[in-house]
């Protein structure tokens, strides 16, 4: 199936830039889309004290917060963050859905992530311009063909030993699959829970030539070859 896509969603930016920028100037349309970039992936759980912290060989210790299926929950987000240039002014775009799903699966000592699967409705991802989400979903990812993406991890991952509530970072790999191509990815993920929620966070790389995407030119905006993928995950115990 083909999946090029000529002109990439911040084509649609390109329509902005002519309802928008055009008319108030680059340097002040980039101060207003800064405003409206979403924050970087990150962990909100707090660590205990280290009063509250456990002792080793105590029951806790075992990780038993970490065990178990889990399911992603209200509260969770996916979505994309990339860069363009508009009249030599720099400016972030990033676009968000809370349509994802999941599950996570840690083994019964909880030390070790076993497996995990993730569906995002690429359908709903929005930025702060109708426009450039409407180009984003026909002519990016051509949602009517591809109307969700998946990431799905391949290889078991050691979780160490965090308390709970501890934030820990580990490098994983999978598989993502986006407008139709899948690639395997290697990258970091934050994790952290304490037995009633379970947290995740993680910023993947992007190369959009290898899903098929080309990141437009058009003289007055340009767009970086390279992006990211970006999720924040909630997720309770699976029932």
């Amino acid at each position: 199936m083909e999946n090029k896509s000529r002109i990439a969603l911040w084509g649609a930016g390109a329509l902005v830039v002519l309802g928008g920028a055009a008319f108030i100037g680059p340097s002040i349309y980039a101060s207003q889309s800064e405003e409206s970039v979403a924050e970087a992936p990150s962990i909100t759980m707090s660590a205990p004290a280290a009063s509250e912290s456990p002792t080793a060989g105590t029951a806790d210790n075992t990780q038993a917060h970490l065990a178990g299926t889990w399911q992603v929950s209200e509260g969770s987000q996916a979505g994309y963050r990339v860069d363009e240039v508009l009249n030599g002014e720099n400016i972030t775009v990033t676009g968000r859905t809370s349509d994802v799903t999941g599950t996570i699966k840690v083994n019964d000592k909880g030390t070790t992530l076993e497996s995990a699967s993730f569906t995002v409705d690429v359908t709903t991802i929005a930025t702060d311009s109708e426009r450039r989400d409407n180009y984003f979903r026909e002519n990016t990812v051509k949602a009517d063909q591809n109307p969700t993406a998946t990431l799905n991890i391949t290889q078991p991952v050691e979780l160490g030993t965090p308390a709970a509530g501890e934030t820990i970072t580990v490098d994983v790999t999978g598989e993502l699959t986006l407008a139709g191509v899948t690639q395997t990815v290697t990258f970091p993920v934050q994790v952290a829970g304490d037995g009633s929620q379970l947290q995740i966070a993680a910023s993947v790389p992007l190369t959009f030539a290898d899903y098929g995407i080309e990141a437009p030119s058009l003289g007055f905006v340009s767009v970086e070859e390279t992006g990211a993928i970006e999720v924040q995950l909630t997720a309770v115990p699976a029932a």
